[in-house]
């Protein structure tokens, strides 16, 4: 594990992202340039300066010819530091963004030719996450505004539910019972692994309670609310999360927001049968997350499909 302390903006966008697979014929190339493009641009009202990028592993293919995954028909590149070289190149055009590169299954399985995902950060000039990283994220003040929690994963998310509303709501459960427990004090909790896009918001509940004299009607998931500061204090009026929020020593599992991070590896292709067809996999939604922090608090985290 990674713990890791970044003082950030006030407003800002996360890109939640990974599993790109460099050196697999079915990586979406067109898709992983599109997000380059956004991660280069405004994103809802806030400048490309203050985008950053959490990437959550398997960022190269890693399968050697002694892998029964192995296909040279969707190989493009067999040789692992060649494709760690093709990983640097991708990214080194928003390297000065990424927070963290995770470790993934693929490049962990050849640890006999060395770290290489290890390495591929150390070219980047980006802090190594290992397989799990916690990020605290500091105003300019060194007040924490939010923790976050990251991982590659090992367990698949998957459901045989016949109705589709049942089939969702079943994988955003799997998600949030996966993660819910590895830490108490993230309000984002995020893997990646399963190429599955999945976003699974708080759920505000109702609750009755009273000031008193009369009976009032409030939620679990607090509002957020500005606090007063003395008048010689520059910080006077500026918005705070009210406590239980997301900046409290725990947060309820249901006042979190779960995320699955997508991929850029497509399951089919004309003319060529990767491994996700052989061993029927059901086909996934490309892309990647953004969480816009807006204000030091999370507003809206959001899917992007390619």
């Amino acid at each position: 594990m990674q713990l890791i302390q970044k003082r950030m903006p006030e407003n800002f966008n996360l890109f939640l992202t990974g599993d790109d697979h460099e050196g697999n014929l079915l990586r979406y190339n067109k898709g992983f340039n599109k997000f380059l493009n956004i991660v280069c641009s405004e994103w809802n009202g806030v400048g490309e300066k203050d985008n950053y990028v959490i990437h959550h592993g398997d960022p190269m293919e890693g399968i050697m010819v002694d892998d029964p995954r192995f296909d040279p028909t969707t190989c493009t590149n067999p040789i692992p530091l060649e494709q760690v070289e093709a990983v640097v190149s991708n990214y080194l055009p928003i390297a000065n963004k990424m927070l963290v590169m995770l470790e993934g299954n693929h490049p962990y399985k050849l640890h006999k030719f060395g770290h290489l995902t290890q390495e591929i950060c150390k070219r980047l000039e980006i802090p190594y996450g290992t397989w799990v990283s916690k990020l605290i994220y500091l105003d300019a003040y060194n007040e924490v505004m939010f923790k976050s929690f990251h991982t590659h994963g090992r367990k698949v998310i998957n459901s045989s539910c016949d109705d589709i509303k049942r089939r969702k709501v079943n994988m955003l459960l799997s998600l949030k019972r996966q993660l819910k427990d590895q830490a108490g004090d993230c309000a984002i909790m995020a893997k990646g692994h399963t190429h599955r896009l999945l976003v699974c918001k708080p759920e505000p509940e109702v609750y009755m309670t009273d000031n008193g004299s009369e009976v009032q009607q409030a939620y679990t998931m607090p509002e957020y609310v500005k606090q007063e500061f003395a008048d010689d204090d520059t910080r006077s009026e500026i918005g705070k999360p009210s406590q239980g929020l997301y900046n409290a020593p725990y947060i309820h599992p249901d006042n979190r927001w779960y995320v699955n991070t997508g991929s850029f590896l497509k399951s089919s292709q004309n003319g060529v049968s990767g491994y996700a067809e052989q061993f029927e996999y059901s086909p996934v939604e490309l892309g990647f997350v953004v969480a816009e922090i807006r204000n030091k608090t999370i507003q809206n985290i959001i899917p992007v499909y390619l």
